[in-house]
């Protein structure tokens, strides 16, 4: 069984002393939602995501040795970084990249000998309520693989990636499920093969025809900021009344889901996603204290949806991550229509009449390496 152990860097067969990577990673969306944490960044249940194909953050790490003649500016800090969001300083980024750094020091040291710059954009607007912490450490944790394998050559692919989705991890817990992968699961569960709560797998079953290509629209109801950070929500878990039957659940529909996605029977997979979307947002509302991260428009997207489902018979259906924004999940072959419902109905409920249309994708991808 692998252990946090086996992630600590030991020696370079390499000295490098300067150079460029970048990656792009994509955001995420819950099937079965992860929802309550332990220490470290260990979830409290298991939970599978959809990888998205579009929305995703890019960027790119240059690093030069502290002690090198060229000039890199301030370096006595522990950790030398200078952080750029599309093209411009953004100071109110760089505690959430000191606090990465700060927690996988012990497994990546290398990172105190260089001065870094991280340049990084969205291919989304930023506060849109799509989860930009994951796909945004997801992709600093490649960009810091790739360091790690210019140090050290002989690492695998495979240690690779599960050094990545580990990284990824301890800086914001979903972003271990955007590293490989168009299905992928985090979380020990005895039904999926290499499942661990220290990183995310790639799904191991056989994914039917019905969900290749699945499509996901997002519809930006309220494109304003969190109103409770993922942090704090999940430390609500912590003496809710219902965390353990909300665990409980999740390890069921996880069960369930993993069938679903073999058997491509896309009436139990709307079954499964809805309940998991309005469970996720009943634990915040009995919390205490309770948040109701929904909007009225939410709701009205919501039952447009089933109204829209019930009479056309058409298998589309709703996720919903912590906050008021729908995600509209569809097959492929029936897109043009949900399309146009989407435009003909829904549409008016968002702000400023905005969506994203995307679909699944595959994982981080290797844009520079030098």
């Amino acid at each position: 069984m692998v252990t946090e152990k086996d992630f600590v860097f030991t020696s370079a067969a390499n000295t490098i002393d300067a150079g460029d990577f970048q990656w792009s990673a994509p955001s995420n969306i819950a099937l079965v939602k992860y929802w309550g944490k332990k220490e470290n960044q260990v979830p409290a249940n298991p939970s599978i995501s959809f990888t998205l194909n579009n929305c995703k953050t890019i960027t790119k790490l240059s690093f030069v040795k502290k002690n090198s003649t060229i000039t890199i500016g301030a370096t006595k800090e522990k950790f030398s970084f200078d952080l750029l969001f599309e093209g411009k300083p953004k100071e109110d980024f760089k505690p959430k990249i000191q606090k990465f750094f700060e927690r996988i020091e012990k497994y990546c040291p290398y990172l105190t000998e260089y001065h870094f710059i991280i340049a990084t954009e969205n291919t989304f607007p930023h506060s849109s309520g799509i989860a930009s912490s994951a796909s945004g450490i997801a992709a600093l944790a490649m960009n810091i693989m790739s360091l790690e394998k210019a140090l050290n050559p002989k690492i695998t692919a495979a240690f690779f990636y599960q050094k990545a989705s580990f990284l990824a991890r301890l800086g914001s817990g979903s972003a271990c499920r955007s590293v490989k992968g168009s299905v992928v699961v985090w979380g020990k569960h005895a039904a999926i093969n290499g499942s661990s709560d220290l990183f995310g797998v790639e799904f191991s079953g056989q994914i039917h025809a019905n969900f290749k290509n699945y499509q996901d629209t997002i519809l930006l109801v309220d494109k304003g900021e969190k109103q409770v950070s993922s942090t704090v929500g999940h430390d609500l878990m912590h003496n809710h009344p219902f965390a353990a039957q909300r665990f409980a659940q999740a390890h069921e529909n996880l069960s369930k889901i993993k069938s679903v996605l073999e058997t491509g029977n896309l009436e139990a997979f709307i079954t499964i996603v809805e309940s998991e979307a309005l469970t996720l947002h009943a634990m915040m509302m009995t919390s205490l204290p309770y948040f109701i991260l929904m909007k009225p428009n939410t709701l009205e997207i919501i039952n447009k949806i089933r109204k829209f489902r019930s009479e056309t018979k058409i298998p589309v259906c709703f996720t919903l991550d912590a906050g008021a924004n729908v995600h509209v999940l569809y097959p492929e072959n029936v897109r043009e229509t949900v399309l146009q419902f989407i435009k003909d109905e829904l549409v008016g409920y968002c702000q400023n009449g905005n969506y994203i249309c995307d679909t699944i994708g595959n994982g981080s991808q290797l844009i520079i390496d030098n």
